[in-house]
């Protein structure tokens, strides 16, 4: 949320453009005048150092970063264990926008840090606190953002195999394509890589291998093999081609599923030993990997009503009135979209939920689609989310509450 710093807290604004090898840093004091300008490494001690002089010289500083996690992730923490030094973050759409009101069209690293120093000075309402690392919390959120980028490459990959299958054979990538999430399959493209080899292995060792790994598959999915594989005779160009493509790719799945599978042991480790664990997942349709979500992107952030988190999430809705002409409200654009996405898929996988169910088929009753609908319920949700985190307190069916020892979903 925005937070409303107090600037008579401050004698000194740092903005620091944060960068992989080095840092630019300016420092402007409350009249506004720069009282340093200088790059400087992305080093602990020059980092220290330079706090530690301003400070001594000028007095308490609020530093201003663009970037809190990665590249940005050393200064904030160096910034967090000093004192007379509090910490502050300028999201990167704020920043664009008040660099626009600046004069000039450069892009420099002086000009980005002027600017957050500036803006700290004087609009303190646009800048977002960085709450004390947690240790839990910072390791989930490096094991989430290495799982994200797994899962990027998971869906390239089986999305360049699937292509690959039905540009040679459309009726075989109908019967594999759906699948290619289980080892057998992609065992089975690794030893035979062409409808070709298919046949000439026959049923009876294509069933052998898928069985090793999914033993009730192999029956039916060999079956529906061999189908599709009689309705094409003709062996389209590339097939050969294919045969050294296609179990580099399904070697590529295999590897990543394993991979992600190790990230996810581990986080599902750090999401049960967090003490609010049990709070989250008590709560229909929240699994470990979205509470996971929750802990790295909304605890530990300070958020004034569930309003503020639901804006901050960007499902809640933004209103548009300009006179007479524009009226009314429409999707927000924004938001931070991995926790929009954890939301959204948490609230679809709620609808076996009564309560949860009553209210989607009430918003498509109003004629919302079924986006639309969800979108409704993931807010809704939010707000008993939002009371659940707050007080501590575990999810309860509307039918079950007694007394207000919990928090439900009011359908």
């Amino acid at each position: 949320m925005l937070v409303a710093w107090n600037l008579q807290d401050f004698v000194l604004f740092i903005g620091l453009d944060v960068g992989k090898s080095e840092h630019h840093a300016t420092a402007l004091a409350t009249t506004g005048d720069k009282v340093y300008d200088k790059s400087l490494p992305n080093d602990e001690a020059k980092l220290r150092q330079l706090l530690a002089e301003l400070t001594s010289r000028h007095g308490s500083a609020l530093l201003v970063v663009d970037q809190p996690a990665t590249i940005g992730a050393l200064p904030v923490t160096v910034a967090q264990a000093m004192e007379r030094v509090e910490v502050a973050y300028l999201p990167g759409l704020t920043m664009r926008r008040m660099a626009d009101l600046h004069a000039g069209s450069a892009k420099t690293d002086a000009r980005d840090a002027f600017i957050i120093a500036e803006t700290a000075r004087t609009m303190p309402s646009a800048l977002r606190q960085i709450a004390a690392s947690d240790e839990q919390i910072a390791e989930l959120a490096v094991l989430t953002g290495f799982d994200d980028d797994l899962l990027a490459q998971t869906t390239a990959a089986r999305n360049r195999l699937r292509g690959l299958l039905t540009q040679i054979h459309p009726g075989l990538e109908r019967v594999i394509g759906p699948r290619l999430h289980h080892y057998g399959v992609l065992d089975l493209l690794n030893r035979w890589p062409t409808p070709q080899r298919i046949k000439e292995a026959g049923r009876g060792h294509v069933r052998n291998r898928i069985k090793k790994h999914n033993p009730r598959l192999a029956e039916p999915m060999t079956e529906e093999i061999f189908t599709a594989l009689a309705a094409q005779t003709v062996v389209v160009p590339g097939t050969e081609a294919a045969a050294t493509i296609v179990p580099i790719i399904a070697g590529q799945l295999k590897d990543l599923y394993t991979q992600r599978q190790q990230v996810l042991t581990q986080v599902d480790a750090l999401v049960e030993a967090h003490p609010l664990h049990q709070v989250l997942t008590s709560m229909p349709g929240i699994g470990v990997r979205t509470a996971a979500r929750l802990l790295t992107e909304v605890v530990g952030k300070d958020f004034k009503t569930a309003g503020h988190l639901a804006s901050y999430a960007g499902i809640a809705p933004t209103t548009r009135r300009s006179g007479t002409s524009i009226r009314g409200e429409y999707a927000n654009r924004g938001g931070n979209k991995r926790l929009k996405s954890s939301l959204f898929n948490s609230a679809f996988a709620a609808l076996h939920h009564r309560p949860s169910r009553v209210y989607y088929d009430k918003k498509r009753a109003e004629g919302k689609t079924h986006k639309q609908a969800v979108i409704a319920l993931a807010r809704r949700r939010l707000d008993t989310l939002y009371a659940m985190l707050r007080d501590g307190t575990f999810y309860q069916d509307p039918e079950t509450i007694r007394g207000g020892t919990g928090h439900a979903l009011a359908a």
